[in-house]
């Protein structure tokens, strides 16, 4: 039985993450071709590199399937709802950075905090004979900083991506959703809430408290926080 470590499969959260462990003595590298899922792992003996979307991450890790994970904070939450039962936080690893907000189009020059929404949401609903409407892909997390902050009037709308443009298209009024930079939301009219950060969220190194781990797994894990200093 190996260690098993968890990794997104592919673009600059792989190259980063391949990184970050290089400049610690653990090289891990894609084996095969960009359409195959195998990796290899060399620096620590007993260990096995597994590839993945980031957002498998957090379930594979909670069934125990992988031992150690990277993915976003953001992803760990959203997906797990008891995760500090499940999974304890290793290292963050200081790239990935980003912030999952509340956005409002920069037209409404009233509404800047919670408490404007919550108060706009009530006028909305009776002049448009909805409730406003929120796109999303963050619901768990989005849900509970809203009851937390008593807004209650809103509806969440799925979005799986291009949530800036859904104001655009007239799909939602508001929306919650992962930035960096704001460029994204500036080009789409859109505005952060000045108390609308719901999640400041980063790449980071889990490990399953569920998994099972053999006396070599258990060998391996040491061996590998000693390298990186965990």
């Amino acid at each position: 039985m190996s260690l098993k470590l968890g990794v997104p499969s592919k673009g600059r959260l792989m190259e980063k993450t391949f990184d970050w462990f290089a400049k610690r003595g653990v090289t891990l590298s894609r084996t095969g071709s960009d359409r195959e899922y195998a990796g290899a792992i060399e620096g620590v003996e007993g260990m096995e590199l597994v590839l993945l979307s980031a957002g498998e991450v957090p379930r594979e890790l909670a069934a125990g399937r992988i031992h150690l994970g990277v993915t976003g904070t953001d992803l760990i939450q959203e997906k797990l709802p008891l995760w500090e039962q499940q999974l304890e936080e290793l290292r963050p690893l200081g790239f990935g950075h980003a912030d999952l907000i509340l956005a409002v189009p920069q037209c409404w020059v009233d509404v800047d905090l919670l408490d404007d929404l919550d108060a706009v949401a009530a006028s909305f609903r009776q002049g448009h004979g909805h409730r406003l409407r929120i796109a999303t892909k963050y619901h768990r997390l989005v849900r509970e900083f809203l009851t937390n902050a008593g807004v209650a009037d809103y509806q969440l709308v799925d979005s799986q991506g291009a949530t800036e443009g859904t104001v655009k298209n007239e799909t939602a009024e508001i929306v919650a959703d992962i930035t960096s930079t704001g460029e994204t939301l500036r080009a789409n009219h859109l505005k952060l809430l000045s108390d609308g950060l719901v999640l400041r969220s980063q790449a980071t190194l889990w490990r399953s408290r569920v998994a099972k781990y053999s006396d070599a797994e258990k060998a391996a894990l040491k061996q590998l926080l000693d390298l990186l200093g965990s």
